[in-house]
């Protein structure tokens, strides 16, 4: 009863003090600010960014904070040019989805954000990572007439983790024939034990008609698969930068990231951070040129800082490895044509075949049109070589796959987006939005 007390009071608290949202494109000359206001609870900054991230708006400049019952938030943030965000319906967007309670206080939610869905059937597959592995998954759903409508693969440390969204393909309809389900599964399985060849450390395939956020989701199973402790040493120097120290007299610990700069890091530190079950009392993220600066006062949702060396050091790996789970420096490549069934199949058969494997991809349907980014590298782990470029454009079709990025042609032009905005000072920022009752607690460092 007493449980029910509680959760009607928080009910009302709520509906008193709802989610206020305030975006200001006056107030900074290179970036649209987004301010929010909302009752806290643990996993409200991921919800946040989250909303911001999945329009592909650049965080230049965030300030957070959370003490206590109220949490405020302020965002700079640009569109992938490094413009101001101007288009009505994105603005409206973000406003009327961070205003609402379905965003901070959902009904049908549980710690991996599943809601139902009648579109499409989901496959989340982990195992160990191989040359070929992409392309004998999209092989068997193939073979099974299943048609992969989107699916996003990621790999680190030696593992693989990926999400796929597939229907019938003679139907377009999602796959429900229990039957049907567990032979999926079951060849499935079998490609990620490479027919059980491998000695791998785990395997697994899950396939179910709920929704998933699918990069959330894609970190919980990085995690999970603990990809964080199977990489080797890294050179000093190279990678992210992550250290974590004690703010005894405030009974934080202190945790400050360095890395270069990319689209949806927050995301990915902030979603780490959650996951973890770390709360952010107050924080601040920073870019300039292409390099990020992060820095975040936390606790464990039991209200403690990190008391201990093996956790500290185990929160240092974690972000590292979530930082680096989406960073890809191999070739990049696009492509975009009309979908059909077994499309994705043909496409991931032609680059194994040409001693290519996928370190990352990302695939997305639309209207019966593709639009499909993949990440690669030789199965050697060299350099892909301007010959086995121009084969598979010739194969696949020059206007139908194009080059991207290359990060082995020297002297590259960088795009304008790639520009940061300067440095950002706490204390100049809080001249322009002040909040009550925030102390500066940055000497705590």
């Amino acid at each position: 009863m007493e449980m029910d007390n509680d959760d009607e009071y928080a009910k009302l608290f709520r509906r008193m003090n709802p989610p206020r949202v305030v975006i200001d494109n006056e107030a900074c000359d290179n970036a649209t600010v987004i301010r929010v206001d909302s009752v806290n609870r643990h996993g409200t900054l991921l919800e946040v960014v989250q909303v911001i991230a999945d329009l592909n708006l650049v965080i230049k400049k965030a300030y957070i904070s959370s003490d206590g019952s109220w949490f405020m938030d302020v965002f700079n943030v640009t569109d992938c040019a490094g413009n101001k965000v101007t288009d009505k319906k994105i603005t409206s967007y973000i406003q009327t989805t961070l205003e609402s309670e379905e965003c901070f206080y959902p009904t049908i939610r549980n710690s991996i954000g599943i809601v139902p869905t009648t579109e499409h059937t989901f496959i989340e597959l982990t195992g160990t990572d191989r040359p070929g592995i992409m392309s004998d998954v999209c092989a068997v759903l193939a073979n099974l007439k299943c048609n992969v409508t989107s699916a996003e693969l990621w790999t680190h440390n030696t593992r693989v983790a990926a999400v796929v969204h597939i229907t019938d393909g003679p139907t377009g309809k999602p796959i429900r024939d229990e039957n049907r389900i567990l032979e999926i599964k079951k060849l499935l399985c079998n490609v990620l034990t490479n027919g059980g060849t491998n000695n791998v450390r785990s395997a697994h395939t899950d396939v179910s008609v709920v929704m998933t956020h699918r990069e959330r989701r894609l970190h919980q199973m990085m995690y999970g698969d603990r990809d964080f402790d199977c990489g080797e040493s890294r050179e000093e120097g190279c990678g992210p930068n992550v250290t974590v120290s004690d703010c005894a007299e405030r009974g934080y610990t202190v945790v400050i990231l360095r890395s270069k700069d990319r689209v949806k890091l927050l995301f990915d530190t902030v979603c780490t951070l959650t996951d973890m079950e770390y709360v952010v009392y107050h924080g601040m993220v920073s870019t300039e040129n292409d390099e990020a600066y992060q820095e975040y006062y936390i606790r464990h949702v039991d209200g403690n800082p990190i008391n201990s060396e093996a956790e500290r050091e185990r929160l240092i790996q974690c972000l590292e490895a979530a930082i680096e789970r989406r960073t890809s420096e191999g070739l990049e490549l696009e492509l975009r044509t009309e979908d059909r069934v077994g499309l994705l199949s043909d496409i991931t058969r032609i680059f194994r075949e040409n001693g290519l494997t996928i370190k990352r991809a990302k695939v997305s349907t639309d209207g019966g049109a593709v639009v499909d980014t993949f990440y690669l590298s030789e199965a050697s782990g060299n350099p892909v070589e301007a010959k086995t470029i121009e084969m598979i454009q010739t194969q696949i079709g020059q206007q139908v796959l194009q080059v991207k990025h290359n990060p082995f042609v020297k002297n590259s032009d960088k795009s304008s987006d790639e520009q940061g905005a300067g440095f950002f000072f706490l204390g100049n920022f809080f001249k322009h939005y002040p909040f009550p009752g925030f102390q500066l607690i940055r000497s705590c460092s």
